[in-house]
């Protein structure tokens, strides 16, 4: 049988076939929170036997993307954030306030090592969670990514630059100071969440940060590990715990 798994974002859309319980080679997509701006589906194989979905993006987009996944599969499921799963036990008392981005992740993080980990989302927003090696999620933090620092800065004062600029203690111009600022900020938050970590687990957590802004931290995180088909191995974890026991969209072929 031929799984997909899809996982549409904010500003992007990652696939890639499962096989063997993980992600295999990842097929990316941009889009504009409208559609999307390439052909990516001209990539896709003829047909799909099932596809497991996570989005996060609006619901119109969500939809193209299920409109044109029902011309390849004949089996749809939409990854949705539960109490418990996969050995995870999450902190939010009503599960659908926990973002499917951040449950999925746990999951991935969780079927990575038995350890407590701070799994950093560095996307639209700045995301940090605190999962335990026993899966109990402890919560967490959300704040803007630096991306999202700048791209507000900027719309308030168009004088200053939405990118640009490399990170330094101190820096000697405007693109600079702000690529510093910004991203120290989110650096020093991930910092004192590892350091308030300890309280709750005994230990500083292992850090893992997903997400197309978590590159330019990884450099100034001791220790971090960069994941970048996380949400992918997270929403491979739920398709193996699920089974076929929630298909949510059908589709027969001729």
């Amino acid at each position: 049988m031929t799984t997909w798994l899809f996982d549409l974002g904010n500003s992007r859309l990652k696939c890639a076939p499962l096989h063997d319980g993980l992600p295999g080679e990842v097929i990316e997509a941009t889009h504009n929170g409208e559609g999307f701006i390439d052909g990516w589906a001209a990539r896709l194989p003829i047909r799909i036997d099932t596809a497991f979905v996570s989005s996060v993006a609006s619901t119109a987009l969500t939809a193209t993307l299920l409109d044109t996944l029902t011309q390849h599969c004949t089996r749809i499921s939409l990854a949705r954030t539960q109490h418990e799963c996969g050995g995870v036990r999450i902190a939010y008392g009503i599960p659908a306030h926990l973002g499917v981005d951040r449950f999925l992740a746990l999951l991935a993080a969780h079927a990575r090592a038995r350890d407590p980990w701070l799994v950093v989302g560095v996307g639209t927003a700045l995301t940090i969670d605190l999962l335990g090696g026993d899966g109990h999620h402890h919560g967490g933090r959300i704040a803007p990514s630096p991306t999202l620092m700048r791209e507000a800065l900027n719309l308030r004062a168009p004088h200053l630059p939405s990118s640009g600029g490399m990170y330094v203690d101190f820096a000697n111009d405007t693109a600079a100071g702000l690529a510093s600022g910004c991203e120290g900020a989110a650096i020093a938050l991930i910092a004192s969440s590892r350091n308030a970590a300890v309280g709750h687990v005994g230990c500083a957590p292992r850090l893992l940060l997903h997400g197309g802004g978590a590159a330019a931290l990884l450099p100034y995180l001791d220790g971090a590990v960069h994941a970048p088909t996380l949400m992918l191995e997270g929403l491979a974890r739920w398709a193996r715990t699920i089974g076929d026991t929630d298909i949510t969209l059908r589709k027969s072929h001729d």
